[in-house]
């Protein structure tokens, strides 16, 4: 079986700085996100294929790298963030003083205690799974790029290494953040995770 390599970079800095941000709540990226993304990945265009979330911190990104190199865009809606449902908009500290037990609780167990009308980590690591192991399949041998953000990230970082979504929180995705995954004849191996440059 060819060795298929999967890059996965997290969106850089939205406008509106840091705050709570799903699926519902969507910036372009700022000056600042910009500069983080180009920086992370220079003048480099190893892949055959970029595939996008939908959301607007990633799309317009993916779409000029692919315009720069020549390379084939896809976009994948089941790449958008995780819903966060009530929170989204708003900023840790401020919930964490509005809602000190609520937030506690998230923060101490994110699988069994979500954001009001947030999506379950177990949703997310159905649909980040499949969108992962239906790329691998349709692109053997190649090298895929996929633009997306932190929650989507650990999702498909923790579905490649089998860890439960209990585990996930413990991965640190950073701003234009840089993972990698290896997928060949014995499954996949995570070769490096939020690398601050394209390897």
């Amino acid at each position: 079986m060819p060795e298929t390599i999967v890059d996965l970079i997290r969106h850089g800095e939205p406008e509106g700085g840091r705050m709570i941000r799903g699926s519902g709540i969507d910036h372009p990226l700022s000056a600042l996100g910009w500069q983080q993304m180009r920086a992370a990945i220079g003048d480099q265009a190893p892949w055959d294929q970029i595939v996008s979330s939908p959301m607007f911190r990633c799309r317009p990104f993916a779409s000029e790298l692919a315009g720069r190199h020549g390379l084939p865009l896809a976009v994948e809606p089941a790449l958008r963030e995780i819903g966060m449902g009530a929170w989204e908009g708003r900023r840790a500290v401020e919930i964490a003083a509005a809602e000190p037990v609520a937030y506690g609780a998230f923060r101490e167990d994110p699988v069994r205690h979500r954001p009001p009308g947030g999506e379950t980590l177990e949703a997310l690591a159905e649909r980040v799974g499949e969108v992962f192991d239906r790329l691998v399949a349709l692109h053997p041998g190649r090298h895929l790029l996929l633009v997306c953000h932190a929650g989507v990230t650990r999702g498909i970082l923790g579905h490649a290494l089998g860890a439960a979504p209990s585990a996930w929180h413990r991965l640190r995705i950073d701003y234009a953040g840089l993972s990698r995954i290896r997928h060949g004849r014995f499954g996949a191996v995570v070769e490096h995770v939020n690398a601050r440059r394209i390897r």
